[in-house]
């Protein structure tokens, strides 16, 4: 399968500047989580990769050339707005979206059933979609972008609305898509499960990426800092060179290291942590403290919103 190159994207719509050098790309077999505030450019980009919009510059490329009609074609698209006809039944709109895409009726229909049936929709197949939840539309919304087969699936936050046991369900087919080798990325505001799924993760403020990688990629910190649940207060903190405690809550201390880490985000001087713990008392726990991707989004997107020298606030992450 081939990867999908997002090259120095800029768009603007009169004097805003929705996208200002956009770069990512999209993997063979991976899923991307594409992540930012409300207005920051991730519906610009995907219509432009989708076509619907023209970008001011830069290129978007599918197997190294730049995307064009046939290849376009190959892609599987969920829009965050709704995108079905309201008083078309689920299946013959199945069938007539699939046929559009070029397949025979025959494959057209199969590829309906079937992915009804995998998306937990099939009794639904006579329904009118206005009839339907929401949670069930987002279903056949999905069932659309899949059932001609496609090469690459473009999501515009395909878990709004939907319940637990949904969400397991499209994150199964997802990654089941993903490991077929199709490239998949999708928007979310929803962290924790952009955290769990994806492999890696995208964040964009403003119109410009800010952070590309993996999740323990983006949760490496410059300073080490260790919990530890034991020996009461921190004076035995004293015997680790270059350690302080940045909190203490009972028997539970965090130590940060503040000198850099190493290259796999530790810096080996753990053990002296422990030591010198071991030394005071027993020692209950003692983790890594890693950032969650929550965190790391509000890092991100609160940075630079302050003067200089003055503490960035933390923003609540919507869902």
């Amino acid at each position: 399968m081939a990867t999908l190159e997002i090259d120095s994207l800029t768009k603007s719509y009169g004097d805003v500047r929705a996208l200002r050098g956009t770069s990512f790309d999209v993997r063979a077999g991976e899923i991307f989580g594409f992540v930012g505030s409300n207005g920051a450019g991730k519906t610009t980009t995907m219509r432009i990769v989708l076509g619907v919009l023209a970008e001011d510059a830069g290129e978007v490329r599918w197997d190294g050339r730049p995307i064009d009609l046939a290849a376009r074609r190959r892609i599987g698209y969920m829009p965050e707005e709704r995108g079905l006809y309201p008083r078309m039944k689920v299946g013959e709109q199945l069938v007539y979206l699939a046929r559009l895409h070029g397949l025979s009726a025959a494959d057209a229909k199969d590829a309906m059933e079937r992915w009804t049936a995998t998306l937990g929709v099939d009794a639904r197949r006579g329904d009118e979609v206005q009839k339907l939840s929401l949670g069930n539309q987002q279903r056949v919304q999905l069932a659309a972008a899949l059932t001609h087969d496609p090469e690459l699936l473009v999501l515009d936050e395909p878990f709004s609305g939907l319940d637990p046991v949904a969400v397991d369900v499209m994150s199964g087919v997802l990654r089941d898509r993903a490991d077929a080798g199709v490239p998949v990325v999708f928007s979310s505001h929803q962290l924790d499960l952009v955290e769990r799924l994806c492999d890696r993760v995208g964040i964009i403020k403003d119109g410009a990426m800010v952070e590309v990688g993996t999740i323990d990629e983006l949760r490496r910190t410059e300073h080490e800092r260790w919990v530890v649940d034991g020996p009461p207060g921190a004076t035995w903190i004293g015997a680790v060179p270059d350690a302080r405690a940045v909190s203490l809550e009972g028997s539970r201390t965090v130590v940060e290291l503040t000198s850099a880490g190493g290259v796999d985000g530790t810096s080996g001087r753990e053990q002296a942590v422990l030591r010198a713990a071991l030394a005071a008392g027993p020692v209950h726990e003692f983790a890594l403290v890693r950032p969650s991707l929550t965190e790391l989004y509000r890092d991100v997107v609160s940075a630079e919103e302050k003067p200089a020298g003055e503490a960035a606030e933390t923003v609540e992450v919507g869902a």
